[in-house]
């Protein structure tokens, strides 16, 4: 057997092992067979990214059922960790009703196995059958409880804007068949290498490959099922945020080529997920559910994200959709740590900086920021940049708070830390997916630079002027997301309705009348 073939079947052993697994739990939960077979699709994971980087197996060849990007086995690797962590979490989270364990580990396991699938399939029509498996298996979970009726109205919204993202990507992919005449992923993007001027149909192709993206990364104001589906088991929470809500931005990363050659896919991702960026970011200050919080901070990191595809930095895209996974799998699972988390950070809340610092901290971190820029000679866009000096900007002005001094020497050595820190994580992830230049040029930058004004503003507002009367509305107005779900909601009810479950009314409670005189 050679090389090749040995690299393909270890490759769709971590999938198809969870299917198999999850078929052998109709009687019984079989925990430790879920935890063992996870664990080993970990180990054939981080096998396959040595192997491949020293060249002991290949993925090249003749036999293209397997894609071959990099990226996609560092989200295989991604993935299957996390899937090995939320089936060790989810065995202690659900133990206790034998019925429950074996439907939900059954569906776990189903759910993961489709997610992988999507990351290592380069055939479009297996790629298109495993999202929309990912979605009715998910769904299924979604609606574990099936009594409560927030989590119902939230799955069932869900349900329908899943089908417009598929049909999205259906019509994507059949227009490029009928312009490239091959299914394969990795042929089209080769086409476009050898011919990078797309025709008007590739263009429409990418078009809808984006609003698929958009979609399914439940931008707004398509947002309000993700808000609501927090009253799912929370291993499913961390699932959904740390390893689904993120393909939109891994669909957009294999179709690379493709975006940056439409200037209205890219229009798309930067107005769309832009606006989604700014309005969720603020709209979470408001917030006080941890996991409500948690789900507004997915959908903004998740529309940057898009940004970050739109302006072709795509290993700026690929390194965020790591860091995010990470970093929610980990809040998810720690949620209710992270309730005492969030109490003690109100309490050190920071102390109104002056003028002079605020001065001072900007002047110090966009020298930082940009003198590292002109330093390395580094090129557009510059918007990311932008970004990165306000939040550092944001970290050393608000460095003092109640409970804790910190000098501004110590502040800026940090600062100055987590930007060479950046610069290396990105610079490292540079080397496996280069990035592309936007069409869209100094145009987009500039958008995405109003945009990041503007959250500043509405930052400072929200943050420093909460007493104002016309802040107070206009915070009223952001708690409630300036009603963009409920408009939506009743949308959906009137084209497809649905019957919610009833709730259960407590019984009252019957005091015989002698007993109310003593």
């Amino acid at each position: 057997m050679s090389l090749q073939w040995i690299g393909t079947l270890l490759t769709w052993f971590i999938p198809l092992s969870l299917f198999a697994v999850a078929m052998m739990n109709e009687r019984k939960a079989r925990w430790q067979l879920a935890r063992g077979v996870s664990l080993m699709g970990l180990v054939v994971a981080v096998f396959l990214g040595v192997s491949l980087f020293f060249g002991w197996v290949s993925l090249d060849g003749s036999e293209r059922w397997t894609i071959t990007s990099p990226a996609s086995l560092l989200i295989l690797g991604l993935v299957s960790f996390i899937g090995f962590i939320n089936v060790g979490y989810s065995r202690v989270y659900m133990s206790g009703n034998t019925e429950e364990e074996t439907r939900y580990l059954r569906w776990l396991l189903v759910t993961l196995g489709s997610v992988l699938t999507v990351v290592i399939t380069n055939h479009m029509l297996v790629l298109v059958a495993a999202w929309i498996a990912i979605s009715f298996s998910l769904h299924r979970l979604l609606v574990f409880f099936p009594n409560r009726q927030r989590a119902a109205l939230a799955a069932h919204k869900k349900f329908i804007f899943a089908r417009v993202a598929e049909a999205f990507l259906l019509a994507a992919i059949l227009i490029l068949y009928y312009q490239h005449g091959s299914w394969f992923i990795s042929d089209i993007r080769q086409q476009w290498l050898d011919n990078p001027v797309l025709s008007q149909a590739d263009k429409v192709a990418a078009f809808m490959l984006a609003a698929a993206a958009l979609v399914k990364c439940a931008q707004l104001p398509l947002h309000g099922w993700l808000i609501q589906v927090v009253e799912a088991p929370t291993p499913v929470s961390a699932l959904l945020h740390a390893g689904i809500i993120n393909l939109g931005g891994y669909l957009l990363i294999i179709f690379a080529p493709l975006i940056m050659a439409s200037d209205a896919a890219q229009w798309l991702l930067l107005i769309v997920g832009g606006v989604t960026t700014v309005l969720a970011a603020l709209i979470m200050m408001t917030r006080a559910s941890v996991k409500v919080r948690l789900a507004w901070s997915t959908m903004s990191q998740m529309g940057l994200m898009l940004v970050e595809c739109g302006l072709g930095l795509f290993e700026l895209a690929l390194l965020h959709l790591i860091a995010h996974s990470c970093y929610k799998a980990y809040a998810f699972l720690n949620s209710g740590s992270e309730v005492d988390s969030s109490l003690k950070r109100r309490l050190s809340l920071s102390e109104t900086p002056s003028l002079k610092e605020w001065i001072g901290a900007a002047l110090a971190s966009f020298v930082l920021v940009y003198g590292f820029v002109a330093l390395l000679g580094l090129s557009g866009p510059y918007s990311p940049w932008l970004l990165l000096g306000v939040a550092l900007t944001l970290l050393i002005a608000e460095r003092n708070g109640k409970q804790k001094i910190v000098s501004f020497l110590d502040m800026f050595s940090l600062a100055a830390a987590l930007l060479f820190v950046y610069f290396i994580q990105k610079s490292g992830v540079g080397f496996i997916l280069p990035p592309m230049e936007a069409s869209l040029g100094w145009i987009g930058d500039l958008w995405i630079s109003l945009l990041i004004v503007l959250f500043v503003s509405g930052y400072l507002l929200v943050h420093y002027q909460a007493d104002s009367p016309s802040v107070i509305k206009f915070r009223r107005a952001l708690y409630a997301g300036f009603y963009l779900d409920e408009w939506v909601t009743r949308m959906n009810l009137r084209l497809y309705p649905t019957r919610l479950p009833m709730r259960v009314q407590p019984k009252k409670l019957q005091i015989p009348k002698e007993e109310l005189y003593q």
